[in-house]
């Protein structure tokens, strides 16, 4: 479908990339690994998403992908076998990461980022709590530590019950984005806590389906710096086709110039002209004095859309 590789943008503690590093060993997808900083600056990723900065981001030639939600969905089209969708809840698998990425993440990184508290640089902290744009108090999440076990318990037996039939995944006979999703929040606790295990202790289905998950593995992957993955993106040309919405609500079109951002954190404005839209995903196209002509795409859900200042 392309001559470019799949390239991800992703530093190895983050839990969103693992959703999607989960995908390609799902899919068995060989893909290009650009390792990006924890925190800013990102001056090579920066001139592809127009300032978007929250981590994963996906490139293939001079398309880019936000958000895992953008990034699954685009998996998923150019390489529908084996299918993440699960026969009769394709509609509850997208709408899944709505629980898993919002209410169950913020749990989870309230408890990790307490439990580790003492442990958290300076610069981490600041880099947060601009992402943010609201203090990243490690002190009051450290405070809370029991109350996020309580909460982190309630999100495991919820994932617990719907195993208890002894079925191994979430929503059908294979892996889907049901499991992918709520495995990204045990995995980010497994990876930084000791004492996970003994939070999964008396949840017997989940702890045996989080290692099913586990052992499937990230595929084939291979390293690139961030200059390569940008000249890459210099020196393509976008290609995305135009789409139109005509029931869009707001009556926008392509060539509309816009600006969109998250409407949760990272807040940041990217602005564009539209080249395609639909209820799902909205792509907008861009010049950068360095990466040239790219068209960024961004899922509906969760991010707002104005028209250009």
């Amino acid at each position: 479908m392309s001559d470019f590789p799949i390239i991800l943008h992703h530093f190895e503690q983050s839990p969103f990339s693992e959703k999607i590093r989960l995908i390609f060993g799902l899919k068995n997808l060989a893909w290009t690994s650009v390792r990006i900083s924890r925190i800013m600056p990102r001056p090579d990723l920066m001139p592809l998403t127009g300032g978007y900065r929250r981590t994963p981001v996906l490139q293939i030639g001079a398309d880019i992908y936000c958000d895992t939600q953008c990034i699954m969905r685009e998996l998923e089209r150019r390489f529908p076998e084996p299918g993440l969708l699960p026969r009769g809840y394709e509609g509850l698998a997208w709408a899944s990461a709505m629980w898993t990425d919002r209410s169950f993440f913020q749990n989870t990184v309230n408890l990790v980022f307490g439990s580790l508290a003492d442990q958290v640089p300076a610069d981490f902290i600041a880099d947060r709590e601009q992402l943010r744009g609201a203090k990243f108090d490690v002190a009051a999440m450290k405070a809370a530590i029991p109350l996020m076990r309580d909460q982190y318990r309630a999100h495991l037996a919820w994932i617990d019950t719907q195993l208890c039939d002894e079925r191994e995944w979430i929503a059908g006979d294979t892996p889907s984005l049901c499991d992918v999703n709520a495995y990204m929040n045990l995995w980010y606790v497994r990876t930084n806590l000791d004492q996970s295990d003994g939070m999964l202790a008396e949840f017997d289905h989940a702890r045996a389906w989080a290692g099913r998950l586990r052992a499937i593995g990230h595929s084939q992957r291979s390293e690139m710096g961030s200059a390569e993955a940008l000249d890459i993106a210099t020196r393509a040309t976008p290609q995305t086709e135009e789409l139109s919405d005509p029931t869009d609500p707001n009556g926008r079109k392509p060539g509309d110039r816009v600006e969109v951002m998250p409407d949760d954190y990272g807040r940041i404005r990217v602005s564009g002209e539209i080249v395609a839209l639909s209820a799902q995903q909205i792509a907008i196209r861009r010049n950068d004095p360095r990466a040239g002509e790219v068209v960024v795409h961004f899922p509906r859900a969760g991010f707002l859309v104005f028209p250009a200042a």
